[in-house]
């Protein structure tokens, strides 16, 4: 996609409008049809509360970023038994995710698959969570408490003309940084949809704050991830970066197949007891070895890390990640893929795990 700064204000139609989609003024070219599909539903359609703060439940009928809800929402289930990722990492990734870790998806080729696997792993928040949907361009923050500390500077009238009112302004309620967790459909300047500059800063900052964050970008490594987060254009330095959670790389392989190429875990910059700051570099999780099409895993070289960031003890993180991982490869073998019956399970799940809790 070309960089687009203000758009014009070209319109688009939506399938049922009378003929084929028109690209507004300020799409590229190469616009796919399915792109202005997508386009179109954002800008003319109505939101169905796309962009309103909704608490997430387990039950929660596919995903509610761009893309989601115009295609088969696929789970993660799905996405195990077709090899894109497997068992083991995604038993890790429950526990993360659950315990409010960020997330962000990298990936360079078109149509990779970065939001299908985002939102996937997104049914492994916690049930209360409390989604906030960054409204691009015509994100102000409102509802953010902490903005401006964070940085930003509203000027009372970000959004460009051409966006619908219900982006520009939308009555969500003050978020809270226990319960709220902010969704950047992508990381970039290339639609008005998409979150970049201040309004990327700002996000990115808030996890400090305590507020989860998931999202994609347009990255084939972690070090091109913080290149771009760390460009001028966004403006982070390191230590803000190093409260990313986890930074996924995702590629299509010879063949045509989507596989998750690595898996990063990026340390939070912290103080020990004596005040000093303690930098420690990335960590890898799990990388893809091409020879045998499987992932090779690391986790466990910082398991003490991992169960410290979800609450639990060592040894207790190890053995519920085994547990999570044998339920979800169970669920593959029996052919469990539906998103709807994916988010049942992984209820299910929960319910039992509730009631072995000692004192229960």
């Amino acid at each position: 996609m070309a960089n687009l700064g203000s758009p014009a204000n070209g319109r688009l139609r939506a399938a049922g409008d009378g003929g084929a989609v028109k690209a507004p003024a300020w799409a590229s070219d190469t616009e796919s049809a399915a792109d202005c599909v997508l386009l179109a539903c954002l800008f003319d359609a109505p939101q169905e509360g796309s962009y309103a703060a909704e608490p997430m439940t387990a039950h929660q009928a596919g995903p509610s970023v761009p893309g989601g809800r115009l295609g088969r929402a696929i789970s993660i289930v799905e996405l195990i038994a077709t090899g894109t990722l497997d068992a083991e990492l995604a038993g890790v990734l429950w526990l993360l995710l659950e315990a409010r870790v960020p997330i962000v998806v990298a990936a360079t080729a078109p149509r990779t698959g970065k939001t299908t696997l985002l939102e996937a792993l997104l049914a492994f928040l916690p049930v209360g969570t409390r989604r906030r949907q960054l409204a691009g361009f015509a994100e102000d923050f409102d509802w953010l408490p902490e903005a401006a500390e964070l940085g930003w500077r509203s000027t009372g009238d970000s959004a460009p003309r051409s966006l619908p009112a219900h982006l520009a302004r939308d009555d969500r309620a003050t978020a809270d940084p226990s319960t709220s967790y902010l969704v950047a459909p992508e990381l970039s300047d290339h639609l008005p949809i998409y979150t970049w500059g201040a309004r990327a800063r700002v996000a990115i900052r808030a996890i400090s704050r305590g507020y989860g964050l998931a999202g994609t970008i347009h990255a084939d490594s972690l070090a091109q991830v913080f290149e771009l987060l760390g460009s001028p254009g966004v403006g982070l330095t390191m230590d803000e970066l190093s409260r990313l959670g986890v930074v996924l790389v995702l590629r299509i392989v010879p063949g045509g197949d989507r596989r998750l190429a690595a898996a990063h875990y990026v340390r939070p910059v912290v103080r020990d007891a004596g005040g000093h700051v303690q930098r420690l570099g990335p960590a890898v999780l799990a990388t893809r070895d091409p020879a045998t099409d499987s992932l090779d895993h690391f986790w466990w070289g910082i398991l003490p890390e991992l169960a410290e960031r979800t609450a639990r003890r060592a040894g207790d993180f190890e053995a519920e990640q085994d547990l999570r991982a044998s339920y979800l490869a169970g669920l593959a073998g029996a052919g469990v893929t539906g998103w709807n019956d994916v988010a049942t399970a992984i209820a299910a799940y929960r319910a039992g795990e509730a009631s072995r809790s000692p004192g229960s």
